[in-house]
């Protein structure tokens, strides 16, 4: 908008700032709507998104009436203004944002109602999916349950027959296949925008395993086809290579029969004839080889089917048979082969023969090393199981062969000696070394042994590889079954971790969510492990072996290890990113307090949690945020308010209002702490937990108080302020009990309710609390104004006293009850009166009063009104009366009444009559009868009081004299001694930046007024030269008065300890010289039975004068250690005091952190008596005891002027308020 308009017409920039703020709401909203993606499938999912939308739609209707404003205002802008330009500017931006509001709105219901599709549909296909994966089940169940083919009539039947029922079932059950296909395809096509990935997934998965149960289905059915084929073909085909075996073996004997007549082979043309026909014979042989091996492979499998059957018996008789007529068939071939072929150089054929088989053989021995070594996957070794299957077919061929020719041979040498051997060889020449008979036999014989040796090495070797590469193939197809196994499981898991979302992108609230998927994720991956184990095992048997893995299987088992290694490292990182991100942005972290600063400021966290704060304009950090210590410094304006009860409570209540926690009730705080388990109240909390607490609390409060309440902000400083009071040392844990003492004690609840509920957490489960508890109550109570700086005003930190003073009040009983502690309560106890005053200042904010203040003219009083009981109308506002301002004719020490609510006619009469009364009385009466506004307690040395007579509520006035102060016993004397030390050890702490004009926030009341009195005397008397400059030189030069005294207490104190050593030397010798035995050293010192009443006597004075002599030295000894500490002290002050001035502000600067607030004097308020009823307080000063008596003739002159002012002769007029 040009600044001109909004420099023309103010009120736009407001309007401007309004319609900015919306439109971009809007547009977060719109952009969120958009980028909101679920799940498809999820139902859980969607249904949590469901309820987001739900909760956005309802923000959305709840900033609608923002939208009217801005359109109304929008309307009187328009009618206020002329401008044309701006009208038409307004118009647009109103226009823009209805639409956009429309659109954002009809964007949300589309997308819910969409969801709401999403989740009908989702379901559909869920309940579709689990009827198919059902399916799937039960047939994967039926494929596991099949038995291997029998190779019989009736199982082969049996099983076909439920291979189609089977198949017929597959039909039924495919429909429901396709309807989840189709609803699959339905979520896919109408919810791409969302994720579909888990939808693709699951549907593949099924469609893949389908595919797989029909593969196997369409495998088994031609398998069974095929074994009903050689079922009924192997027979018929048994039956004619039976018959054809029969005619073979006929024509191999008639042929046999012919070659060996006598004379036949001497006729050349006759043995060509013969071996013509053998040729055709042993043609007719190698052509039906083939039908012989698959007969009998094919009959070995139906003798498997058939084992132990009568059947099996006949048709292994039929094999065996067939087996040995086809052997002996091919040996009588060879035979007649040999018998045609024997001529004169017979032996030489054999030789070469022999030579032939034995190349052979070694032909085959290298054959099969280069099958060697075994492959490294099931492809190669099935092809080498297949090429050694036909090897070994070769060599069952050749055997008969082998097996003749060595037979042939061996007859050969058997039938020819080496007599025939010469007569065969007669011929008239001279023949080789090698051809003479002696080494053809040696030759030959050596040729059959080289060929048997050759042949079993073979055959060895063979059998050998066989189960080699059994074994092998065996393991291997379990590898592979392995890792396809991992394979399958891991790209499951592997698409699973694709569908995830960057950690960025996830919504906050569902972290958790996300944490708990993955970590279920995680642990049903878990089992992949054993997969992983198991494959390795596998793998690692091979090179044992000495049998190496393919570099396909190497790289797949590289691969999948790979594999499993990168997806456990995923998810860690995946749940370490969850895990950082719900530990910085989720509902437990601390993310969400960092917006409860503003810059230069940044919200850190140190190692234990516990948070501090970084100004990088000054570079420096602190433990408090800062508007706490805006807070805190402004609670030094309320230093002015001279008494130290209601300065307490004035400052507690904006302490109160600015944690909230004057909105908070009781019962929601109760509620909050049930919610977080919090009810064992000794143990400690740690900041987390803190936090999570107060965010409940917090949320509650906003959910209430839409507009008050700023969570983070809140939640940041309540925490800060618990840190502070009961974690000093920012440990990052504080008490549970601490805890609620601090959040019950600030809340929105009655008093006596508060004090029941805080009985409550200190009492046993009978009701009773003994001292040792309520001691632990009262600690953490005083610890609140503590914190503040204001502890000495309520008896000190020391709770000792206290506790006492609540036994006491109940006869001494080892325990109370609740009644009890609420009747002490009601007394008002000094460690806390706090308390109830910070109650009634409460009571007293919005209080009107239709009275003026005497001296500041205000009207009506607000807050507090004090009417004087010793003048007629006369009234004070609590302005007036907390700083000490006073009226010409009126003194401070005079009885007022205070008044926290409007007084009503029944309270004005009888303050009437209580002034008429206080015209009559003396002083001497009021310092007879002194009444006290709480109840006061002792200190631990048991001596005077700590405070002065006057208390809290009954103050005694600033101007006393002297000569009528209190006297301090030296038990006050040392109380102060410890209030210094621990005033020091604050100034310690800060460095010596808070010595100021108050340097002790923790001392009494007298002590402060002490030192102020010898201010007063030093500067009267002394050179402006010598003149101590702050309260601490005071304290200095009362050193040697309060050293003496103590030196005076320690020699009267030895003194008195030497006469009762004396005493007691004295009373021993007088045992002694009656005879008696002597007397044990006081510590062993048991009761006996006296021997005369005298010996009794002195026993007890003994006994006596031991526990008073005890109790001395016990005194003695406190008063030495206390010496020492004052010297320690007022050393330390003394090198505080020599600093210089630029680093101790010692000229009465004031500090606006409360722990070190000055404290302002208590003693110039004047007595105040409470009446509980009316909640007012009724005063006395201390002039009354001082002035002589008044004349009572003027006084009485006095009263009836006052009744004749007060009551006129006219009735029913009310009289004039002056």
């Amino acid at each position: 908008m040009p600044s001109s308009l909004l420099m023309e017409v103010p009120a736009l920039a407001d309007f401007n700032k309004a319609w900015s703020e919306l439109t971009d709401w809007l547009s977060l909203l719109d952009h969120v709507v958009k980028t909101q993606i679920v799940t498809v499938g999820d139902v859980e999912e969607i249904n949590d998104m469901i309820i987001k939308q739900k909760a956005t739609s309802q923000d959305l209707e709840q900033r609608r009436p923002q939208l009217e404003e801005l359109i109304t205002a929008a309307q009187n802008l328009k009618n206020k203004t002329s401008n044309q330009e701006a009208r038409a500017i307004i118009t647009d931006r109103i226009e823009k944002v209805q639409t956009q509001w429309e659109e954002v709105q009809g964007r949300l219901q589309g997308r819910r109602q969409q969801l709401q599709e999403m989740l009908k549909d989702s379901g559909q296909w869920i309940e579709a999916k689990q009827e198919a994966e059902q399916i799937l089940e039960k047939a994967k169940v039926k494929l596991e349950s099949w038995k291997e083919i029998s190779y019989t009539v009736d199982a082969l039947k049996r099983q076909n027959a439920d291979l189609k029922q089977f198949v017929k079932e597959l039909r039924q059950w495919q429909i429901n296949v396709d309807v989840a296909n189709d609803l699959a395809q339905k979520l896919l096509r109408d919810y791409s925008t969302d994720d579909t990935r888990k939808v693709e997934l699951m549907t593949d998965n099924i469609n893949a395993s389908w595919a797989s149960i029909n593969k196997r289905v369409g495998e088994r059915e031609a398998a069974l086809e095929a074994a009903l084929r050689l079922l009924q073909q192997f027979y018929l085909d048994l039956e004619k290579f039976l018959a054809w075996l029969t005619e073979a073996e006929t024509t191999a004997n008639v042929l046999q029969d012919a070659t060996y007549k006598e004379g036949i082979l001497e006729d050349a043309q006759v043995v060509r004839e013969l071996m013509k026909q053998w040729q055709d014979l042993q043609a007719e042989i190698e052509a039906h080889t083939d039908i012989f091996h698959s007969l009998d492979e094919s009959g070995q499998k139906i003798l498997k089917s058939l084992e132990g059957s009568e059947d099996a018996a006949l048709l292994q008789r039929r094999l065996d048979n067939m087996n040995f007529r086809w052997n002996e068939l091919r040996k009588k071939s060879l035979n007649i082969r040999s018998h045609l072929e024997a001529t004169s150089d017979q032996w030489k054929r054999f030789h070469l023969s022999l030579q032939e088989l034995l190349a052979w053989i070694h032909l085959k021995n290298d054959e099969l090393t280069r099958q060697m070594p075994v492959g490294g996957d099931v492809p190669t070794v099935q092809k080498q199981n297949d090429t050694h299957r036909a090897f070994k077919r070769e060599l069952k061929g050749k055997e008969p062969v082998i097996m003749s020719a060595l037979e042939t041979v061996q007859m050969f040498l058997a039938d020819q000696p080496l007599e025939g051997l010469d007569k065969l060889y007669q011929e008239h020449r001279e023949l080789p070394p090698e051809e003479q008979p002696q080494n053809i036999a040696r030759m030959l014989r050596k040729q059959v042994d080289d060929v048997k040796t050759e042949w079993e090495k073979v055959n060895v070797r063979s059998v050998d590889w066989q189960k080699k590469l059994d074994v092998t193939l065996e393991r291997l197809m379990e590898l592979q079954e392995a890792m396809d196994e991992l394979d399958l499981k891991l790209r499951q898991a592997e698409a699973i971790k694709g569908s995830w979302q960057p950690v960025g992108d996830l919504l906050i609230d569902s972290l958790q969510d996300h944490i708990e998927k993955v970590k279920a994720f995680r642990a049903e991956i878990a089992p992949f492990k054993e997969n992983v184990t198991h494959m390795n095992d596998l793998a690692s048997q091979f090179p044992s072996n000495d049998i190496h893995l393919s570099p396909y299987n190497l790289n797949r088992l590289d691969d999948l290890n790979t594999r499993w290694k990168l997806l456990q490292v995923a998810i860690e990182e995946r749940l370490k990113h969850l895990h950082e991100a719900h530990r910085d942005f989720g509902p437990t972290s601390q993310h969400f307090l960092s917006t409860s600063v503003q810059g230069p400021w940044e919200r850190a966290i140190s190692p234990n949690k516990v948070p501090y704060y970084i100004n990088h304009e000054t570079q420096t950090t602190c433990w408090d945020h800062p508007k706490m210590t805006e807070l805190y410094q402004s609670l030094a304006d309320l230093n002015n308010v001279r008494f130290s009860a209601y300065r307490t409570a004035m400052k507690l209540r904006r302490l109160q209002k600015a944690l909230c926690l004057d909105l908070l009730s009781l019962s929601a705080a109760c509620d909050a702490f049930d919610q977080h388990n919090l009810k064992q109240n000794d143990q400690l909390m740690d900041i987390l937990q803190i936090i999570n607490c107060l965010t409940t609390i917090y949320d509650r409060l906003e959910q209430e108080h839409n507009n008050l309440v700023n969570v983070p902000l809140c939640v940041d400083m309540c925490l800060n302020w618990l840190l502070n009071v009961y974690d000093t040392g920012r440990t990052g844990k504080i008490r549970v009990l601490s805890f609620k003492t601090g959040i019950v004690s600030l809340c929105k609840a009655h008093l006596e309710d508060k004090y029941r509920y805080l009985f409550k957490q200190v009492a046993s489960s009978t009701g009773f609390c003994d001292q040792r508890r309520l001691g632990l109550l009262l600690h953490d109570s005083i610890q609140i104004p503590r914190q503040l700086g204001e502890v000495a005003s309520f008896g000190g930190s020391n709770i000792e006293p206290s506790v006492r003073s609540c036994f006491q009040f109940a006869n001494n009983k080892p325990e109370i009850e609740a009644a009890i502690f609420l009747e002490w309560m009601r007394l008002e106890p000094q460690s806390m009166v706090w308390l109830p005053v910070l109650h009634r200042v409460a009571a007293a904010e919005t209080a009107k009063h239709q009275a003026k203040c005497n001296i500041c003219k205000e009207c009506p009083i607000i807050g507090f009104r004090y009417r004087s009981l010793k003048h007629f109308n006369y009234d004070i506002c609590q302005s007036c009366f907390f700083s000490g301002r006073v009226a010409k004719g009126h003194k401070m020490h005079y009885p007022m009444v205070e008044y926290c609510t409007p007084t009503t006619s029944g309270e004005d009469v009888r303050d009437f009559a209580k002034v008429l009364k206080n015209k009559f009385r003396t002083k001497r009466y009021f310092a007879k009868h002194p009444r006290m506004g709480y109840l006061p307690v002792q200190t631990v040395l048991e001596g005077d009081n700590l405070e002065t007579p006057v208390t809290l509520i009954n103050f005694w006035p600033v101007d006393y004299a002297p000569a009528s102060s209190p006297q301090l016993s030296h038990d006050d004397t040392h109380s102060r001694i410890e209030h210094y030390a621990s005033r020091l050890a604050q100034m310690e702490n800060t460095n010596g930046s808070y010595l100021n004009d108050s340097i002790s926030p923790n001392e009494s009341i007298d002590d402060e007024h002490l030192l102020i009195q010898h201010y007063c005397q030093s500067l009267n008397q002394e050179s402006p030269l010598s003149q101590p400059r702050s309260p601490a030189q005071i304290l200095i030069s009362l050193e040697n008065e309060e050293r003496g005294e103590l030196e005076r207490i320690l020699s009267d104190l030895e003194e008195e300890n030497r006469n009762l050593q004396a005493e007691y030397n004295r009373l021993k010798q007088q045992h002694d010289h009656k005879g008696l035995s002597p007397l044990p050293s006081p510590p062993e010192m048991m009761p006996i039975s006296p021997q005369s009443p005298r010996d009794a006597e002195l026993i007890a004075e003994a006994k006596l004068l031991r526990q008073h002599k005890g109790r001395l030295e016990a005194r003695m000894q406190i008063l030495e250690d206390h010496n020492k500490q004052l010297e320690s002290q007022l050393h330390r002050l003394r090198q505080l005091l020599e600093q210089p001035q630029a680093e101790a502000k010692v000229n009465g600067t004031t500090v606006s952190s409360p722990s070190t607030s000055s404290q302002r004097s208590d003693s110039s308020q004047p007595m105040i008596l409470r009446v509980v009823a009316s909640q007012t307080s009724e005063t006395m000063g201390e002039d009354d005891m001082l002035s002589p008596p008044q004349d009572t003739s003027t006084g009485l002159e006095e009263v009836m002027e006052q009744l004749n002012n007060s009551f006129p002769s006219t009735r029913g007029v009310p009289p004039e308020k002056k």
